[in-house]
């Protein structure tokens, strides 16, 4: 079991650190998304000891795989993200149309007996849309951001940034790299850790607030969602489809946040190719978990 959850952590961190589908869709689509919520929960609640120990370990090993992931990842695509950025958007269209049927697949009792609860759905897709449409930081604004020298209110905007996008990591739909992708924030963020990895701790003051804003939002956001999936799973459920259609969108006009913006991804710039790389990820990772189950 603990290859398999460092496979697990890999693969969580190798969502994370794109624009696309988040850490806990793979969660979700590998069949340990409720373990995972509930042994943070274990963890940042007054639970006891044992149950806390048991908790820890679990996360232990996925963390240990999700940090070689993110590590590995961070590594590769901050060399390649701008330079092949409709050919990884591309993938991540593949990653996001597959994943929604197999969040059908396993909830469909769940949503077939609440039909009512679509509006949340839409609520979702709305909600993506309009933060992808509004982007507070666009048009290559994030260029004129320093990531070494920061004031006051954009350590501030850094940390509410993080505290977000870790909440959209935990919840399958919208990636938590998307929104920072979409605040303007994900090639300044690659970046310093980028340069950290590499020794130059100049870059690490950024990093220091993200993580801040991080460890805030899975203290605050895991117990919400915990009691949620409990008590309001179709609603949620509906509302995650529903991020993760409208996610499409946002991955559509991420090269617009870029620091030299380009034309958002059309038909002309589409790589089907590179699409059909992210279906057939999504597909192996299903497969992978009927197998374990199996095991």
């Amino acid at each position: 079991m603990i290859i398999l959850n460092l496979i697990r952590g890999m693969f969580m961190a190798f969502a994370d650190s794109v624009p696309g589908v988040s850490g806990g869709t793979i969660a979700f689509v590998m069949g340990f998304y409720n373990e995972f919520i509930d042994s943070i929960n274990t963890l940042t609640s007054a639970s006891p000891i044992q149950n806390k120990k048991k908790a820890l370990t679990f996360l232990m090993k996925i963390g240990l795989g999700w940090l070689i992931g993110i590590v590995t990842s961070i590594l590769f695509i901050s060399s390649v993200f701008e330079r092949q950025i409709y050919d990884i958007s591309s993938l991540f269209v593949g990653f996001i149309l597959f994943s929604i049927p197999i969040v059908l697949k396993e909830e469909k009792n769940n949503l077939k007996d609440n039909t009512n609860h679509l509006i949340f759905l839409i609520i979702g897709i709305v909600l993506v849309s309009l933060i992808t449409y509004f982007n507070p930081v666009s048009n290559g604004a994030a260029a004129n951001i320093s990531i070494v020298r920061f004031s006051p209110a954009l350590a501030l905007y850094v940390f509410a940034a993080g505290a977000i996008a870790v909440s959209a990591m935990i919840l399958p739909g919208i990636s938590g790299s998307t929104l920072l992708l979409i605040f303007g924030l994900y090639t300044p963020i690659i970046t310093a850790a980028r340069h950290v990895i590499l020794m130059d701790f100049a870059y690490l003051p950024i990093l220091v607030v993200f993580a801040a804003g991080i460890l805030f939002g899975v203290v605050t956001f895991v117990r919400l969602l915990s009691h949620l999936l409990t008590s309001k799973r179709s609603q949620l459920v509906y509302f995650i489809i529903g991020l993760m259609i409208g996610s499409l969108y946002a991955v559509f006009m991420g090269p617009t946040t870029l620091d030299e913006p380009v034309a958002p991804m059309s038909l002309d710039n589409f790589n089907f190719m590179f699409f059909l790389i992210g279906c057939s990820i999504i597909l192996i990772l299903d497969s992978l978990k009927a197998f374990l189950k199996k095991c």
